[in-house]
């Protein structure tokens, strides 16, 4: 997906944070990094969880809808989408905690993928359709009871995302990848936006690697490239943590 000049100029108008509100905290932690050892799964090994916890903005299920079109097209047939918008994705189930940790368990497979793109806060990850949070904790239990030691991707694309950079979270089966430091905002989730920015770029670096770690750092960098053209004062500065028996996972079909 290739960004326009249109586009961005239209953006320039309507950049809105991913949060209800924005306070500071200490900066989120840094990458890991470990010499890379190949690691290829099977496309049907996959099981991927795809939530999208804000109804708000077109944005949200626009990601989740996009990179489920994407995992499709690469062979992952084990999918869970979850939603706070029904009425748009009827046949998903709601995005709330307990949905997240039973879409987890369910199945099997040989490694485990997390996106959940909302909007974000201190705290958590908003799942409005069941009035809650998802908070780091949660997740990590989920994690654990549903995948275990299995290789682990995990994306959190809200504001203050970095609080899910934990030191439970940051096992050596998992690559978490944030869009933003617990401190920072995020952008891109207005009523007119089609993805917010993380989820634009993340779609956009997709086919063009392929490893997860290579996304990791392709999507952050056209974070900051955005951001900068946007004219961001205080960029978003998504983190990554890759683990080190996962540091050469491969993409689904790569």
């Amino acid at each position: 997906m290739r960004l326009r000049i249109a586009a961005l100029i239209a953006i320039v108008g309507t950049m809105v944070a991913c949060t209800p509100e924005a306070t500071g905290t200490p900066p989120s932690t840094q990458s890991n990094s470990a010499p890379a050892q190949p690691l290829s799964i099977p496309a049907p090994g996959w099981r991927a969880v795809l939530i999208a916890g804000e109804n708000n903005s077109p944005a949200f299920d626009n990601g989740i809808d996009a990179l489920r079109d994407k995992l499709a097209a690469r062979g992952v047939r084990d999918m869970h989408v979850l939603t706070s918008d029904p009425d748009r994705n009827p046949s998903a189930k709601v995005a709330s905690t307990a949905n997240i940790s039973s879409a987890l368990r369910s199945g099997s497979g040989q490694a485990c993928l997390v996106f959940v793109t909302s909007h974000g806060l201190e705290s958590g990850v908003a799942l409005k359709a069941a009035n809650g949070l998802l908070e780091p904790s949660a997740l990590n239990n989920a994690l654990d009871a549903g995948c275990s030691a299995r290789p682990t991707v995990v994306i959190v694309s809200a504001c203050h995302s970095g609080i899910f950079l934990t030191r439970a979270m940051r096992q050596p089966n998992r690559i978490v990848l944030t869009a933003a430091a617990s401190d920072r905002v995020s952008f891109g989730c207005g009523a007119d936006d089609q993805f917010t920015y993380y989820d634009q770029c993340l779609l956009q670096q997709f086919d063009g690697v392929s490893t997860w770690a290579g996304l990791a750092q392709a999507t952050q960098s056209c974070v900051a490239g955005l951001e900068k053209q946007m004219g961001i004062d205080r960029p978003s500065k998504p983190q990554n943590f890759i683990g080190p028996s996962v540091s050469g996972l491969r993409l689904p079909g790569r």
